[in-house]
């Protein structure tokens, strides 16, 4: 197997003149759209998971070497320097001590690396898809009891994109009181598709979990959001894979304790959490639509 984090392969991280007309073509909103959504989406998401988990080296390199030319993939972090298939790349944990946790209780951290999206304080039980794109809570949760847990708070959209390390991690010392799995379709989460279709988390896979903080009765909402090639969500926690052909049940019981910054699972590609938490918490300086920021950074705070 080729090792992927030597200094040797470094250069690939630079953007090569192919990967500069791929960004070029997919800068284009509307072709962007076309080539991303208006495809067997399905298909193609099952096609991936089988395909990503070929262990044979020749397979593996090749298609990590093709995943670079579309990303900006860095690997100087991955606590692995081997990867036997492109899935044991997606889902690479990292060195210890690379992602810093910070310690303040009065904070939750980010529970991913990602791009924030829409974010800030709910329109009662409304939140923003993209700007002029809002949805109800209703829809993306699918019960009032949930809805209401969440009512005139906030909420932070944090978008993975596919180059990015693919797991997700407790924001808080917390306990995982339940999960509902919701299937749906995998459309594209990316920007040019967020302004296209109406509702587009409500759509997709996802799944719905509800934790309780520690120390207090505040209920935290995480919602990780399939998408297209990443129709599948690993808890730590559940024994089954989530994934669009998981027949149920939807409704899923479960008590699971995490500290801060302790794995909970990870997304087979590249996805999104969006974050809802009740009233009595801020958005922390310089968390802003577009803004990168790293799993255990400062993300909302206790006023």
């Amino acid at each position: 197997m080729t090792d992927l984090t030597d200094p040797r392969y470094s250069a690939m991280n630079r953007p090569s003149p192919p990967r500069r007309l791929i960004t070029r073509l997919l800068d284009q909103e509307d072709l962007n759209f076309l080539l991303t959504n208006r495809v067997p989406r399905a298909l193609l998401t099952r096609f991936m998971g089988w395909f990503s988990k070929i262990e044979q080296p020749l397979v593996a390199r090749l298609s990590i070497g093709i995943w670079r030319l579309f990303a900006d993939l860095d690997l100087s972090e991955a606590r692995e320097r081997h990867f036997a298939s492109m899935h044991a790349c997606f889902t690479r944990e990292l060195k210890p001590g690379a992602r810093p946790i910070d310690t303040d209780p009065a904070v939750l951290c980010s529970p991913c690396d990602a791009i924030v999206g829409a974010c800030g304080a709910l329109d009662g039980t409304t939140a923003l898809q993209a700007k002029g794109a809002p949805y109800p809570l209703i829809d993306l949760l699918g019960s009032q009891e949930r809805v209401d847990a969440c009512r005139d708070g906030q909420y932070v959209t944090l978008r993975l994109k596919s180059s990015m390390y693919h797991r997700f991690h407790a924001p808080a010392d917390l306990e995982v009181e339940h999960v509902t799995y919701i299937a749906g379709d995998t459309w594209n989460v990316n920007p040019p598709t967020l302004k296209r279709i109406e509702k587009l988390y409500c759509k997709n896979e996802r799944a719905v979990i509800r934790a309780r903080l520690s120390g207090h009765d505040a209920v935290l909402t995480l919602v990780p959001v399939a998408a297209i090639l990443v129709a599948s969500i690993r808890l730590h926690w559940l024994d089954v894979l989530l994934h669009t052909g998981y027949a149920g049940p939807t409704e899923i019981p479960a008590r699971a304790g995490f500290r801060k910054g302790q794995e909970m699972g990870w997304f087979e590609h590249g996805s999104t959490i969006i974050l809802f938490v009740p009233p009595g918490f801020a958005l922390c300086e310089g968390i802003a639509e577009g803004q990168p920021i790293r799993m255990g950074e400062a993300l909302l705070r206790a006023r």
